[in-house]
């Protein structure tokens, strides 16, 4: 009786063939990428439609009513707009005083911030000291103002108590002549942009890692030293945060210089976002205020992005 023969072929060295993937199973993958590619545009679509409702859309008409006079007889009026930068003497003095008031709220805010932050980061009494420098934040620009008009009228308190000193020869309008009026108004600025300032950089300190310090006075580093060359170094992300945060607000205040002097006397203490309001509703002048608010908008990007650029090129990113 013969044994019937079967064909016993080895396994092969490249291991169990892959399972063959029908033309059905590919039409379902396909299917499924393609659902899933529709949920996640139908999660993101109401976002992006707020944004190009609330955002974009009127960014367009602003740059295209930049383009048009305020004049029924010639509405077109190209880059006429544009041109009040150099011709109106308001509108100069309006960029003079935006570049103060970046220099002082980027500079101010961080130097105080860091200082305030390293001397009250461990102490008795550094609780309350950070409760008061901390406290102006919580107020609005509004009543910040407010304070600071009390301070700095004519007969307010700084004049009294200088006048009560005896010293009457320092008092003075504060708020009259230019450009100690944009002064007084960048410190009141700096007066409650501090407090963010303290917070991040506490945040920044407390998150340093003990053992670098106790390294550094091992290695026989000073106090001033450890600070240049382990503290500061490991702030550098929180530094980051507090001068982008200080340069976009600094390019953008409104309510402290409205509420303190109306951009005046005249127009002295106006800045690009007071310009572009006044242009705009007061002077009921739609098309040098859109001008004005483009090239305020371009200026926010150019900073910001020139700023995160170098960072990020520091960084190796």
């Amino acid at each position: 009786m013969s044994t019937p023969v079967t064909d016993r072929r080895p396994p092969t060295a490249a291991g169990p063939a892959a399972p063959w993937r029908t033309p059905s199973t590919a039409r379902t993958h396909r299917w499924v990428a393609v659902r899933e590619r529709v949920a996640a545009a139908g999660f993101m679509a109401p976002a992006v439609l707020l944004v190009a409702l609330f955002l974009l859309a009127p960014f367009v008409w602003t740059i295209y009513r930049g383009f048009f006079s305020d004049t029924r007889t010639s509405p077109f009026s190209w880059f006429d707009n544009y041109a009040l930068f150099a011709s109106d003497p308001a509108l100069v003095r309006s960029i003079q005083n935006t570049l103060m008031w970046v220099v002082g709220t980027v500079a101010l805010p961080f130097v105080l911030g860091l200082a305030i932050a390293c001397m009250t980061n461990a102490g008795r009494f550094s609780r309350l000291a950070r409760l008061c420098v901390v406290l102006p934040y919580a107020l609005s620009g509004s009543a910040v103002a407010v304070v600071w008009n009390f301070m700095l009228t004519t007969d307010g308190a700084v004049n009294q108590v200088l006048t009560g000193m005896g010293l009457d020869s320092l008092a003075q309008g504060w708020l009259l002549t230019w450009p100690g009026n944009t002064v007084v108004m960048i410190l009141a600025n700096a007066w409650q942009a501090t407090g963010v300032a303290v917070i991040l950089f506490l945040v920044g300190l407390q998150s340093i890692p003990p053992e670098t310090l106790e390294a550094g006075a091992l290695d026989g580093a000073d106090g001033r030293q450890q600070f240049w060359h382990i503290v500061l170094p490991q702030l550098r992300p929180v530094s980051i945060i507090v001068i982008g945060m200080s340069l976009v607000n600094g390019l953008k205040s409104f309510d402290l210089i409205w509420v303190l002097t109306q951009g005046g006397p005249g127009r002295a203490t106006e800045t690009l976002a007071v310009s572009m309001y006044n242009e705009t509703f007061l002077e009921l002048r739609p098309g040098a205020g859109a001008a004005i608010a483009v090239v305020l908008t371009v200026i926010v990007l150019a900073a910001s992005w020139l700023y995160l650029r170098r960072q990020l090129d520091v960084k190796g990113e």
